[in-house]
């Protein structure tokens, strides 16, 4: 299993944005378990990206804001190999 936090293997596209300690969340994708559908990326673009080479998912922000909290628990609702995982304090 491959867990990856922010800007995980393979870089990513877009500058992670500022993050969210206060949120009280935590973020972790399984890249074994990715299948590179990309919701997550069509659902919440400021948090996940996806690798050129394959579509697995990149980890842009580990803690994401605040206010982006909703998308990423909808991403990972979503997300049809369940490799994203939440931890919320």
């Amino acid at each position: 299993m491959t867990v990856t936090g922010p800007a995980g293997p393979g870089g990513s596209h877009r500058q992670a944005p500022a993050t969210g300690e206060e949120s009280g969340m935590r973020i972790i994708v399984d890249e074994a378990k990715c299948c590179g559908a990309g919701q997550c990326v069509l659902i919440a673009p400021d948090v996940f990206d996806q690798r050129d080479e394959d579509g697995i998912v990149v980890l842009l922000a580990e803690t994401p804001a605040p206010a982006l909290k909703d998308a990423v628990r909808e991403a990972a609702t979503v997300c049809p190999a369940a490799a994203i995982h939440l931890v919320e304090r």
